[in-house]
């Protein structure tokens, strides 16, 4: 871990794996989903060492949002509005 994309990429990719299994119903579909950010994370921190940094964190917003939306489409998300 040399760089900071090399930080900010593990980190992303732990709140991937707490995401698995703290807000989704952890069937392989959703971990297929949260794979593809993964690889998005992976691929942003390798465009990220090679000295593109603006494609690198276009990289991992993309990833994250992904992320958040499988998540969310799995009706384990805390983001949920209360019902009133």
């Amino acid at each position: 871990m040399e760089t900071a994309f090399d930080i900010l990429t593990v980190a992303c990719f732990a709140g991937l794996v707490i995401a698995y299994f703290q807000f989704s119903k952890r069937d392989t579909r959703t971990l297929m989903h949260l794979m593809i950010s993964g690889a998005a994370f992976a691929i942003a921190n390798q465009m990220g060492n090679a000295g593109l940094p603006i494609f690198a964190l276009i990289l991992i917003v993309a990833g994250a949002g992904y992320a958040v939306l499988v998540v969310k489409g799995t009706d384990g998300c805390i983001w949920r509005r209360p019902k009133v």
